[in-house]
C-alpha cells in the first residue's frame, strides 16, 4: 500500500483520539452500522480531499465499512493531524498522503497520487480534487460518476463551472444541508476559530474590538462567540442584506479601511481575495491580530504585507510578526491559513457528526443515482438532510412534536381562512 504521512510512530496515539471524537459522533455511527450491513459502496473508489483530522478519520471508517475503497489526501497544508494520518494507515489500511506543512509542491503531488488511484467517487474540501481533475487530469472523467463538495469555498467554485458549462460531472453541495452550515458553519467555526486563535496568542478577548469580515454562517457564528467572550465586535460586509442583519443583530457595521484603525483582532471568513490588503495593515494598532478562516489563505494580502515590512519573525509558534516602517506590530496567525485548523483542531466532532454524515449519504447518493444526474451541482436531498436533524435529536435524547392528521389537513388545504 502506497502511502505518504509523516511518522508511523505517532499511530496509537492518533487512533486514542479518533476514538474520542468518535464517542460524540453518534449520527455517522448509525449510519456506520447500516453501511457495514448493506455495503452500499461496494467496489467504489473513493477520494477524499479534507482536513485530516480525527472527525475525518471517522468518516473514513464509516465508508471503508460501506465498501468503498478509500484513499486520503489533505485539504490544506496545515489541517493534517499527523497520528491521524499515520493511525488510518497503520490501523485501517487506508492509504493517506498528508503531512502537516507540506509545502506547495507536495500538497499537489498528494493530491494527484490520490487521483492515481482512478476514483469513481470525489469527496472534496474546496474543489481541489475536482478543479486537478478538470485542468490537469481530463482522462479521469470518463471514469467519475460524480462527486461532493464540504464547503462554501468550493460550492462557489464548482457553480461557477458549472454555470459556464465546463464542469463534467455531478456534484452534490454537501455545504448547502440545513444540517451542516447551520449548524458546522456557524456553531464549528465560531468556537473552532477563536480556539485556534486563543491558542496561537494565549491573549484575552474581552474589552478588545473584534472586527469579523463576512457576515455569512461562519461569520455569524464568530461574531457571536467573540461578543459572548466580551468582545466588542465590528462587522464588515459589502452584501446590505448581510449588513443589515449584522446591524439588528447589535453590531458595529463599517468599511474594512475604519475598521482597520480600530481592530486588536481581525478574522476575515468571506471566500473572496485580499479582503484585507496593504492599506489596511499599514493603519492598524501595534500588535494587531489578524487571522483567517476561510478556506483559502487568499483573503489576506500576505504578499503586500512582505513587501511592506522591514522585519519579519516567528515570535511563537503559528505567529508570524510583521514590523512596519512606522514601527507599527502585525501578528498574523497560521500563515494565514485556516487558523482554527492551522492552530488548533478545528470543529468540534458534535458538529462534525452531521456533516460528514451528509458526506457519507451524499456517497451512497452519488453511487445510486449518479449515473442519472446532470453535470451540475446539486443540493442534499431534503428528505436525507432531515433525516440527519432526526438521527442528531434522538441521541441527544431529545423529543419533538409530530403534526396530528387534523393539522396536516388545515396546511394541505386552502378554504379554511380567518
Amino acid at each position: 500500500m502506497d502511502f505518504d504521512i509523516k511518522d508511523m510512530s505517532l499511530a496509537e496515539t492518533g487512533k486514542l483520539r479518533i476514538e474520542w471524537a468518535n464517542q460524540n459522533m453518534p449520527v455517522l455511527n448509525l449510519i456506520k452500522k447500516r453501511f457495514a450491513k448493506e455495503k452500499p459502496l461496494k467496489g467504489v473508489r473513493l477520494a477524499l480531499c479534507l482536513h485530516v483530522t480525527t472527525e475525518t478519520a471517522s468518516l473514513c471508517k464509516t465508508l471503508q465499512a460501506g465498501g468503498a475503497d478509500v484513499v486520503v489526501c489533505a485539504s490544506n497544508p496545515l489541517s493534517t493531524q499527523d497520528d491521524v494520518a499515520a493511525s488510518l494507515v497503520k490501523h485501517d489500511k487506508i492509504p493517506v498522503f498528508a503531512i502537516k506543512g507540506e509545502d506547495n509542491e507536495t500538497y499537489y503531488r498528494h493530491i494527484n497520487a490520490v487521483l492515481d488511484t482512478k476514483p469513481m467517487i470525489t469527496m472534496d474540501d474546496g474543489a481541489d480534487l475536482v478543479s486537478t481533475i478538470h485542468s490537469e487530469r481530463p482522462n479521469l472523467i470518463k471514469g467519475i460518476i460524480g462527486g461532493t463538495e464540504e464547503t462554501t469555498t468550493g460550492v462557489i467554485r464548482l457553480r461557477s463551472m458549472a454555470a459556464k458549462g465546463v464542469l463534467k460531472f455531478p456534484v452534490v453541495a454537501v455545504n448547502d444541508a440545513d444540517t451542516k452550515h447551520l449548524f458546522d458553519n456557524r456553531y464549528g467555526t465560531g468556537q473552532s476559530t477563536l480556539d485556534g486563535m486563543i491558542r496561537a496568542t494565549n491573549r484575552l478577548l474581552a474589552g478588545t474590538t473584534f472586527v469579523v469580515s463576512g457576515y455569512g454562517w461562519c461569520g455569524r457564528g464568530l461574531a457571536m462567540r467573540a461578543e459572548g467572550m466580551g468582545a466588542n465586535v465590528i462587522v464588515i460586509e459589502v452584501d446590505p442584506l448581510k449588513a443589515l442583519e449584522a446591524v439588528m443583530d447589535g453590531y458595529r457595521v463599517m468599511p474594512i479601511a475604519e475598521a482597520a484603525k480600530v481592530g486588536d483582532f481581525f478574522c476575515t471568513v468571506t471566500g473572496d481575495i485580499n479582503v484585507i490588503r496593504g492599506e489596511h495593515f499599514k493603519v492598524m494598532k501595534d500588535g494587531a491580530i489578524v487571522a483567517n478562516s476561510g478556506h483559502f489563505n487568499v483573503e489576506l494580502d500576505l504578499v503586500s504585507l512582505e513587501e511592506m515590512a522591514k522585519k519579519k519573525r516567528r515570535i511563537r509558534e503559528f505567529v508570524d510578526e510583521y514590523t512596519l516602517p512606522n514601527g507599527n506590530r502585525v501578528n498574523i496567525l497560521g500563515e494565514g491559513r485556516l487558523v482554527n485548523l492551522a492552530a488548533a483542531e478545528g470543529h468540534p466532532s458534535s458538529v462534525m457528526d452531521m456533516s460528514f454524515a451528509n458526506q457519507a449519504l451524499s456517497a451512497e447518493f452519488m453511487k445510486t443515482e449518479g449515473k442519472k444526474l446532470k453535470k451540475i451541482v446539486y443540493s442534499v436531498p431534503e428528505h436525507m438532510d432531515k433525516e440527519i436533524a432526526r438521527l442528531k435529536l434522538e441521541a441527544m435524547g431529545i423529543k419533538i412534536d409530530k403534526l396530528t392528521k387534523e393539522q396536516e389537513e388545515y396546511l394541505a388545504s386552502w378554504e379554511m381562512g380567518t
